[in-house]
């Protein structure tokens, strides 16, 4: 499924390709996603492209550097990130993607991200 996604002010626009369409969205309770709240679909990094506002987007990364949370400069609204867990794959935000209704999908299930595999 090609999807695109974009930030609240339009600034900002991705597209993506999500292998399991929105069937795997969920939540992180890592530090970070917990706090953040968004539900999150898989796309393949490969498959991610800005198509519009890339010098308007801003990176968050923490910790191992390996996931990389990108926002709106202007918005302030998270698009995507680069998983921790597995690099190959990003989190779209559901609610940033063009005819997705979060709201309908209630509730999502929760990923682990407190005890992260890279932790130990």
């Amino acid at each position: 499924m090609k999807i695109t996604a974009t930030c609240h002010c339009g600034a900002c626009a991705i597209e993506a390709t999500l292998p399991n369409g929105f069937a795997d969205a969920a939540r992180c309770t890592c530090s970070f996603c917990r706090r953040r709240q968004a539900a999150a679909v898989t796309a393949s990094t490969a498959s991610l492209r800005v198509t519009k506002g890339a010098d308007t987007l801003t990176r968050y990364s923490w910790g191992s550097h390996t996931a990389k949370h990108h926002f709106c400069k202007i918005c302030g609204i998270y698009l995507y990130h680069q998983r921790r867990s597995d690099p190959a794959e990003c989190g779209v935000n559901l609610a940033c993607i063009e005819g997705s209704d979060p709201w309908t999908r209630e509730p999502f299930p929760w990923t682990d991200g407190i005890n992260h595999p890279s932790d130990d």
